[in-house]
């Protein structure tokens, strides 16, 4: 029988975020499971060659993880209260991190926002959620909200 003990909620903060968070609960509560929820925050590494200072991109992302852990706690404490959840931030390619903490931690599932962009944002900004999905070894929930209902 499949079992759902484990679940790692990838978030932005946007508010698509908000959305997950209420399949990620839902999910939690329905399979008594644990949710590690990420926020992957760009690690910058590729910008070093292009004349900026690398103490200055390095304090740059200091401040957007510092910024992110705060908002975790904020975003655990008004979505998930009463579910056993660990918020986790991180630094570097979004898809890579996600897989890699789904595999550290046995994850039973990965649920995730899309966006939805085609055309040439696809084509420039890639797609995370795709990433994941055809990296992933585990099932892959991906959620995308319709703001307009």
């Amino acid at each position: 029988m499949v079992a759902i003990k484990k679940a790692v909620v990838a978030v932005d903060f946007s508010d698509e975020s908000t959305y997950i968070a209420e399949y990620a609960k839902l999910f939690a509560e329905k399979f008594d499971a644990e949710l590690i929820v990420v926020y992957a925050a760009p690690s910058l590494n590729q910008y070093v060659g292009f004349h900026v200072p690398p103490n200055t991109i390095e304090s740059f992302v200091g401040e957007i993880v510092t910024g992110a852990e705060k908002s975790m706690g904020d975003f655990l404490e008004k979505h998930f209260a009463g579910i056993k959840t660990t918020g986790k931030v991180v630094t570097g390619f979004a898809a890579e991190e996600i897989l890699e903490i789904a595999a550290d931690e046995n994850a039973d599932l990965i649920i995730m926002g899309t966006h939805g962009r085609t055309g040439i944002d696809r084509l420039l900004f890639g797609s995370v959620a795709a990433k994941i999905v055809r990296g992933a070894d585990i099932p892959v929930l991906t959620v995308r909200p319709d703001f307009d209902k």
